[in-house]
């Protein structure tokens, strides 16, 4: 099939001789906007159990959950190597000291050649990315960013507790310290419409990243907004699983085709989940994608001006 946008696992395979593997870690850390340092409650749409694999507990160390991953994943594939994954919450909000603990003792482990860490762009400093800089010349190092929107009225409404501009200057400053970075955005969030969401690829094509996780709005049983939408349905638009295909393809259209797509979709748990159900796994939902770009003639970029 014809490649039409820029994979980032293709994109992986170039970086390692063998298989990679991801393994996700939760090394119990909070958030800012949970302990009151920034707010309160979280971001509306957020809660952490929609990331976590059974393996992933906070109550294992670090090194009990690489190897349980390891277990996990090598019946299936035994000739890779693994990225230690900082996946829940904000893997960069502690002590200098404690993050290198934690992050050395997952690198410790045999086969794992790096870490990718998920975080805010509000939660980086000189100094930890100055490690990050110096981790990154012998390990694969990625720092993903939760930017969510571009629009400043979007995360001030979803409590995100930082602004687009921040978002921008924390992307810049990793990037221009050589270390890979990574970015995460949610289509379909509450009173934003198509014109405001197409302009995310505008926005996010105008950064240093390297690749893009795509989210599709989820509401998560135990959130405020699946508050939101018992009082206030107006606000939202939960797309179709067809309708979702399409503004996919839209944004790829637009989008920077230097830039990889790492996911489409996400997926919570269903006893979580409120809606969208659309019953497709991530793979399934890659492949109406992609036949959605050869049906429409269309690929990455294909509207994209530098």
């Amino acid at each position: 099939m014809e490649v039409r946008y820029l994979n980032y696992n293709q994109v992986l395979k170039t970086e390692f001789a063998e298989r990679v593997q991801k393994i996700s870690i939760n090394a119990g850390f909070t958030c800012p906007n949970r302990d009151g340092s920034k707010g309160s409650g979280g971001c509306t749409y957020c809660n952490n159990q929609t990331f976590s694999p059974e393996y992933c507990k906070p109550t294992r160390t670090v090194s009990q959950q690489v190897e349980e991953g390891v277990g996990f994943f090598h019946h299936k594939y035994q000739a890779q190597h693994y990225l230690a994954y900082f996946q829940s919450y904000t893997n960069t909000y502690d002590t200098i000291d404690k993050l290198k603990a934690i992050y050395y003792e997952a690198l410790a482990y045999p086969k794992v050649v790096g870490l990718v860490v998920g975080t805010r762009p509000d939660c980086v400093n000189d100094e930890l990315l100055d490690f990050f800089a110096e981790l990154s010349r012998k390990y694969y190092v990625m720092i993903e960013y939760g930017i969510e929107s571009t629009n400043d009225e979007t995360l001030e409404f979803i409590n995100r507790g930082h602004d687009f501009a921040c978002a921008k200057k924390a992307i810049a400053a990793t990037a221009a310290r050589g270390i890979k970075t990574g970015a995460h955005i949610i289509l379909g969030l509450p009173r934003e419409s198509r014109e405001v969401i197409l302009g995310h690829a505008a926005n996010l094509s105008r950064l240093p990243i390297d690749a893009l996780k795509i989210h599709q709005l989820q509401l998560v049983r135990g959130t405020r907004m699946a508050k939101q939408f018992v009082e206030n349905p107006e606000w939202f638009n939960l797309f179709s699983a067809s309708e979702y295909v399409d503004l996919v393809v839209d944004f790829l259209e637009r989008f920077n085709p230097d830039i990889a797509i790492e996911r489409f979709v996400s997926q919570s748990p269903q006893k979580l989940l409120i809606a969208p159900e659309w019953g497709l796994k991530n793979f399934e939902f890659t492949v109406k994608i992609e036949k959605r770009l050869v049906e429409r003639n269309t690929w990455q970029g294909k509207l994209f001006s530098r």
